[in-house]
């Protein structure tokens, strides 16, 4: 353990063929990847991580790819481009958010500490405005008119909206009738911002059929419009951008933990839907020796249908534009997939995290519905924090886990507020209250 902690502090870290690391539940073996070069390494020219990702599209839509990629490939490194991201970021975001200690919280499970990276206090109440700004910047650069995005639980949805308010763009958000009716708040503050809101009445109702209406409308519009993923998932350059702006909450966190304590967390954890929030709190610590943790929604149980954890479950497949884990029907299509939290009901996650999940750097979890409403309403009492359902997952494994623990620290990053998930709880769990 010595050794492995020495290489990652040397930087030089990697895990190299016929050779193993181990550090806690941490395995790393049989590939020749450096994580003190892994953002510049992956995803590669076709965007591809190791052999998850790429760009599986309709012919009449690579053109509107490469447009995106090019422009990104662009402006990512011109200076004009960082600092007009970082002033927008402090003063229209208000980032940085901070890193809060919960000592209630902590003491009610032991003597592990839990700590919690507030995006629940970005702009507009999740993690996503991150990427939607840096996607909106991105849409002026090339001159569209127009933001086109699907949204499960809303927070995306929101962002873009804000996003396309700032810019002075136009906006249309697809949305499965189910997470209509459930995220009602958002949907409000959707319109309110002047987007435009569309109804996706097919199949289950939910988030994989709003990407698929999303992607449908995009196909007729490219030339004025652009594609905002919500995720980072989706076809090249989407899960490379979406990472690279997400970022920040991983480089602040880490630089704020270790200003707080003195040291790195021995646990960074982290809800995984698609992966946006996950994939930019992991990244700033691959070359660290901290354990990962990615939660995926357990839901009712582990029969198909009553989940939506892909990591945990799936197989490889292609869905969507992009090659990744998912989880697959008796027929081999995409199967039906549930959560609470309307956020992480999707049947696949991003390639950075099949990758991730691959290599040993990241573990994956699961949380049932209940324990995430457990850990909803216990971070709302103990600490006066009402998070969002899809957070509140990565909350109650942090929670479990600090038990088993028994000492250190986890940090968990708090993906966004639990205003939209009011109704909903009220209606559902009124003997809680």
């Amino acid at each position: 353990m010595a050794e492995w902690y020495r290489l990652l502090a040397s930087g030089l870290f990697y895990a190299k063929n016929s050779q193993k690391f181990k550090f806690g539940g941490l395995i790393m073996e049989n590939n020749n990847v450096n994580f003190a070069t892994f953002l510049k390494q992956y995803p590669d020219k076709n965007g591809y991580f190791g052999r998850y990702g790429g760009a599986y599209l309709p012919d009449e839509l690579v053109p509107a790819f490469n447009e995106i990629n090019d422009a990104y490939q662009t402006i990512c490194k011109s200076s004009k481009f960082i600092q007009e991201l970082r002033r927008i970021r402090k003063e229209f975001q208000g980032r940085p958010t901070p890193v809060y200690h919960c000592d209630r919280l902590s003491k009610s499970v032991g003597k592990c500490q839990i700590y919690l990276k507030r995006e629940d206090l970005n702009h507009t109440g999740a993690h996503k405005l991150n990427h939607c700004m840096g996607e909106g910047l991105l849409a002026s650069f090339m001159g569209k008119k127009k933001l086109i995005a699907e949204t499960g639980a809303g927070q995306h949805g929101v962002a873009l909206a804000t996003a396309a308010a700032y810019f002075g763009l136009k906006c249309d958000i697809y949305m499965g009738e189910v997470d209509v009716k459930k995220q009602a708040p958002n949907v409000a503050r959707m319109k309110v911002l002047g987007a435009n809101v569309i109804t996706v009445t097919k199949g289950l109702k939910t988030l994989k059929e709003a990407v698929d209406a999303a992607f449908e409308a995009y196909l007729h519009e490219y030339d004025d419009a652009i594609y905002c993923i919500g995720s980072a998932l989706g076809p090249h350059p989407f899960p490379m951008m979406v990472r690279d702006f997400q970022l920040v909450v991983g480089q602040e966190a880490k630089e704020q933990f270790i200003a707080m304590t003195g040291e790195l967390p021995d646990v960074v954890c982290a809800c995984v839907g698609g992966g946006s929030n996950s994939i930019g709190m992991f990244d700033a610590f691959l070359n660290d020796p901290v354990r990962l943790i990615g939660v995926e929604p357990m839901g009712r149980g582990k029969n198909i249908g009553d989940n939506a954890a892909s990591l945990t479950y799936g197989e490889e497949g292609i869905m969507h534009g992009f090659n990744s884990i998912m989880l697959k029907d008796e027929n081999g299509n995409p199967a039906p997939v549930y959560s609470i939290a309307s956020g992480l009901d999707y049947p696949s996650a991003g390639p950075e995290h099949a990758f991730l999940r691959d290599l040993g750097r990241v573990e994956y979890k699961t949380a049932d519905d209940e324990e995430a409403v457990d850990a909803f309403f216990k971070l709302s009492r103990l600490e006066g924090i009402i998070p969002a359902l899809e957070s509140s997952h990565a909350v109650a494994y942090a929670m479990k886990l600090a038990k088993e623990m028994g000492t250190g620290s986890i940090l968990v990053n708090l993906s966004g507020r639990g205003d939209k998930d009011m109704d909903y709880i009220l209606e559902k769990y009124p003997e809680k209250l």
